[in-house]
């Protein structure tokens, strides 16, 4: 398929190196153009996983990567866009890409906290009225790290991609486009029933502000290792518990796909199989310096994904205090509100809509 991949992150070099290995034509956009010179300077990516290290070469066949720093150049023609960029970069997006989409493209936000609601409204006012399905997801498809300016390590890839779509109406033709990019994708109600999904949430805040100390302390300190400790575990399932709370009350149905899986020999399957805790502590790459002022864990997982959680869960009267605990403690330590800044229901102009009036928008998404 013809496939665009935007951003410079992580998991966008393992998703431009892996899908253009997998067959499929892939336009890679970066908007920094030193890093851009990086890659076409390297002639490749190289991606480094269980099969072992090799390079996916430049072109524009099955294949091969075309990178280029022209959004419009990256959009054009492509039947999938996979967007797989932290969620606070989606405000500036949005309404860059919102003129650009094409009748009948797919979206991929891996994962979106309802990043899909704020693509489809911006395509509204921007009076694009083509017919464009935007999917989200729980996790990004791989365990990824980037080690050099073209380089990436994949230590895990997805074997379940819990995927709403927004609007849910183009639910059937988007998943069925999509798995012919993820495979592991497997449907859940809407958009919002894949925001609810998002695992970062669930998994970062509580260690990175558990782990405050350590992280401020040391050069470099892994929290999936030797911050993952049991009262901290103990945290993350409370918190897991609200957000299924939250998705029970809204009427989704489970799979709700428990983080103790995650962490778990002998669960069922998560969203990086089984045993998907251990792949990534062994690999050793998220020993890293984490500034918490600065990191995504912070201004994508706790900002947006906790203040989120939190707005969702006062619209549906699920009370969330494990939820608004650590929201409240990172606001202490960023000196922020993080709640005002974050991505609620009220910020998105939501917070007033019937059940009703919500799951119709869901459903049928913004008119122009």
């Amino acid at each position: 398929m013809k496939v665009s991949v935007l951003g410079g992150g992580h998991g966008c070099y393992a998703a431009a190196a892996a899908l253009a290995e997998n067959g499929h034509e892939v336009r890679f956009w970066r908007r920094d153009p030193r890093a851009l010179a990086d890659i076409l300077r390297h002639g490749g990516l190289t991606i480094r996983d269980h099969k072992g290290e090799r390079v996916v070469a430049l072109g524009d066949t099955p294949g091969t990567i075309a990178p280029t720093g022209v959004l419009a150049e990256a959009i054009s023609g492509a039947e999938v866009v996979v967007i797989p960029l932290p969620a606070h970069t989606h405000d500036d997006l949005a309404p860059q890409l919102a003129p650009l989409v094409e009748n009948g493209q797919v979206v991929f936000l891996p994962p979106g906290t309802f990043g899909s609601y704020l693509f489809v409204k911006a395509m509204a006012d921007a009076g694009n009225r083509h017919d464009v399905a935007f999917a989200e997801t729980g996790t990004l498809p791989y365990l990824a790290r980037k080690h050099g300016p073209a380089e990436v390590v994949v230590s895990g890839y997805a074997t379940r991609l819990p995927t709403g779509v927004f609007p849910a109406r183009l639910t059937d033709s988007t998943l069925a486009v999509l798995r012919e990019v993820y495979p592991s994708v497997e449907p859940v109600e809407d958009g919002l029933s894949g925001a609810l999904m998002n695992a970062g949430p669930v998994i970062h805040p509580p260690l990175i502000m558990m782990n405050a100390g350590p992280l401020e302390h040391f050069d470099a300190w892994d929290i999936h290792n030797e911050g993952t400790q049991p009262s901290i575990r103990r945290v993350t399932t409370a918190l897991d518990r609200e957000r299924i709370a939250v998705r029970e009350a809204l009427g989704y149905r489970a799979p709700h796909f428990p983080l103790a899986d995650h962490y778990s020999l002998d669960g069922d399957e998560w969203m990086y199989g089984r045993a998907a805790h251990e792949k990534l502590t062994d690999s050793g790459d998220w020993r890293e310096k984490i500034e918490l002022d600065s990191h995504r864990y912070m201004l994508e997982d706790t900002r947006l994904g906790l203040s989120f959680l939190v707005s969702v869960g006062r619209w549906a009267g699920v009370l969330t205090p494990v939820a608004q605990g650590l929201l409240n403690l990172a606001s202490a330590i960023s000196g922020i509100d993080l709640y005002e800044e974050g991505r609620t229901l009220e910020g998105l102009g939501l917070s007033q809509l019937s059940r009703e009036d919500m799951r119709e928008l869901l459903h049928i998404g913004v008119p122009a």
